[in-house]
């Protein structure tokens, strides 16, 4: 029995120690890349905005270490959120992620709430976009976060230049971020 019961505990340590390890993965602080985040520049028309999205910079977080090929889908739902479905391909394989996303700034519909884990949900504040919804920049209040969106699967490197040059004229270094170019 006493054997049994250093068994139960060690057990008990062991699960607890990869709990410990993955909730500070989980909350692990990231650089801050902007200390002063601007406000969403335009309303945003979420009609336009729902659909398609092609990830073309980010600051690397560590849900998306080795992401690749990343996208973004975004479609109202019969409750008023949205259904989100972000894919990439890690390690050649294909990743998924499904959360739900509600509005929390119904004047500019610009600011809001993500949630992939539960009742725990992130700001996601559509900081700027093309009068055309071709592409979007997205942050959050920490300046931590940082998305560049396109509709294009493989824009020129022009526009990837230019949307960099935006990011950096919203206070954001750019030199902290990962550009994807499949």
């Amino acid at each position: 029995m006493r054997s049994a019961g250093k068994i139960l505990i060690a057990g008990g340590l062991v699960i607890a120690g990869a709990l410990a390890f993955s909730a500070t993965r989980i909350f692990e602080r990231h650089p801050v890349g902007n200390t002063n985040v601007p406000e969403p520049a335009k309303a945003v028309d979420l009609e336009r905005y729902l659909g398609h999205w092609n990830e073309v910079a980010r600051y690397e977080q560590w849900f998306q270490r080795g992401c690749k090929a990343v996208t973004a889908d975004y479609a109202l739902r019969t409750d008023g959120r949205i259904d989100v479905v972000n894919r990439c391909r890690r390690d050649g394989k294909a990743d998924e992620a499904r959360g739900i996303a509600k509005v929390i700034d119904r004047e500019s519909n610009a600011k809001l709430k993500v949630s992939f884990f539960g009742p725990f949900y992130g700001d996601y504040w559509i900081l700027d976009h093309a009068d055309d919804y071709s592409w979007s920049i997205v942050g959050e209040p920490s300046g931590r976060y940082l998305w560049i969106l396109s509709r294009e699967a493989k824009p020129a490197r022009k526009q990837v230049s230019a949307l960099v040059r935006r990011a950096e004229a919203l206070g954001y270094d750019s030199s902290m971020l990962v550009i994807d170019r499949p």
